[in-house]
C-alpha cells in the first residue's frame, strides 16, 4: 500500500515536471540517439535533486525501463554524430569534385591548354577517374602544343600513366577506354612500327568498348575510323610485320573507315578538323573525288585553333592542289 502511494506520488511529480516527462518521451520515441537530449535530462535532474532523493528506487526503475544509461546514450549519440559527419564529408567531397570538373570543362571549352593542365595537375593524386582522364587529355594537348619533340614524348607517357589509373578506378567509363586506346597508340609510335602494330588489337578493343558504353561520342567513332583507315592504307612492308606478329593480322577496309567517320560527323557535325580531312582522304581512296573535294575544302576552311587544326589545314591545301584547286599566291 505504501509502495503504491509512493508510485502515485512519483508519477504526480512527473506530471508536474513537464520538462522531464517530455525529455523521457522524446528519448524513448527517438531511441535516445541525440546527445542534446542526454544533456537535457541531466539538466532537469539537476534542477530536482530533492525529488530524485525522495524517490530513489522508483526513479532508478523508471530510468532503467524507459531509457538506457546516460553513458550508453552518450556513446550512441557520439556514433550518430560521427556518422553524420562522415556523410557530410562524402557530400562535400562529391561537391568539390563536381566543382573541379565544371572548371576543367570550362577551361577546355575556352582552349586554355596550359591553364587547364596546371589546374588539373594539382589534383593528380585524387583517386577519381573523371578528373584523371581529363588530366590525361590535358597532358596530351600540352604535349601537342610543344615544339620540342622530347617534351611532347614526355607528355604522352605522363598522360598514359594518368589514364591507366583512371581506367583501373572505373572500367565502365567510356572516356577512360577511349583515352587509354589513344595513348596506347601514341606511345606505341615512339616504340617503333613493330610495337605499334603489336598494340593494334588492344587499341581497337578499347575503342570498341568506348563506343559500346557511349555510342554518341564522336571522338571515339572518329578514332575507330582512323584505326580502320590506317590498316586499310598500310603499305606492304608493314603488312609483312603484322603477319609476322599475328597468325591473323589486323585488317580493315576504307568502307569501314568511311562508315565511322560519317557516323562521327552525324553525331557532332564539324566537331574536328581531322575528321573532315579523313572523310576527304577516304573518299579519295575510294575514287569519289567530288565528295573528297567537299570535305577536304571544309578541313581547309576550318578555324585554326589547335595544332591538329593547323596540321589538317596544311595537309588539306596540299590535297586540294592535287585535286586541281587553284590558290592565290
Amino acid at each position: 500500500m505504501a509502495a503504491s502511494s509512493g508510485y502515485r506520488a512519483f508519477f504526480k511529480f512527473l506530471s508536474v515536471s513537464n520538462d522531464f516527462l517530455r525529455v523521457v518521451q522524446t528519448l524513448h520515441v527517438q531511441q535516445a540517439r541525440k546527445l542534446k537530449n542526454v544533456l537535457k535530462i541531466k539538466k532537469v535532474c539537476s534542477r530536482c535533486p530533492g525529488q530524485v532523493k525522495k524517490f530513489p528506487l522508483i526513479f532508478s526503475r523508471y530510468m532503467t525501463v524507459f531509457i538506457p544509461t546516460l553513458a550508453a546514450l552518450e556513446a550512441i549519440s557520439l556514433v550518430s554524430f560521427k556518422k553524420e559527419k562522415q556523410e557530410q564529408k562524402v557530400d562535400d567531397n562529391a561537391t568539390n569534385i563536381q566543382v573541379i570538373i565544371l572548371e576543367a570543362d570550362k577551361l577546355y571549352a575556352q582552349d586554355e591548354v596550359f591553364k587547364l593542365y596546371d589546374f588539373l595537375f594539382q589534383y593528380k593524386d585524387m583517386a577519381n577517374d573523371e578528373i584523371l582522364w581529363r588530366l590525361a587529355r590535358a597532358t596530351v594537348d600540352k604535349g601537342k602544343h610543344s615544339e620540342d619533340p622530347n617534351v611532347k614524348k614526355m607528355c604522352m607517357y605522363e598522360a598514359f600513366e594518368y589514364i591507366k589509373q583512371a581506367l583501373a578506378l572505373n572500367s565502365n567509363n567510356f572516356a577512360c577506354h577511349k583515352w587509354y586506346a589513344i595513348l596506347l597508340d601514341y606511345t606505341g609510335e615512339y616504340e617503333g612500327t613493330k610495337q605499334r602494330i603489336a598494340n593494334s588489337f588492344l587499341v581497337r578493343k578499347h575503342f570498341v568498348k568506348a563506343i559500346k558504353l557511349n555510342p554518341k561520342d564522336a571522338t571515339s567513332l572518329h578514332s575507330l575510323g582512323y584505326w580502320c583507315f590506317v590498316f586499310a592504307d598500310m603499305p606492304w612492308y608493314q603488312k609483312k610485320i603484322a603477319s609476322a606478329l599475328f597468325a591473323t593480322p589486323p585488317t580493315a577496309t576504307y568502307e569501314e573507315a568511311l562508315d565511322y567517320f560519317i557516323k562521327a560527323e552525324e553525331v557532332e557535325p564539324n566537331f574536328y578538323s581531322t575528321n573532315l580531312l579523313m572523310l576527304g582522304k577516304t573518299f579519295m581512296r575510294l575514287k569519289n573525288y567530288k565528295n573528297a573535294k567537299i570535305y577536304i575544302m571544309k578541313a581547309y576552311k576550318y578555324p585554326v585553333k589547335t595544332p591538329d587544326d593547323k596540321k589538317a589545314h596544311e595537309e588539306a591545301m596540299v590535297l586540294l592542289k592535287s585535286l586541281g584547286v587553284k590558290f592565290d599566291d
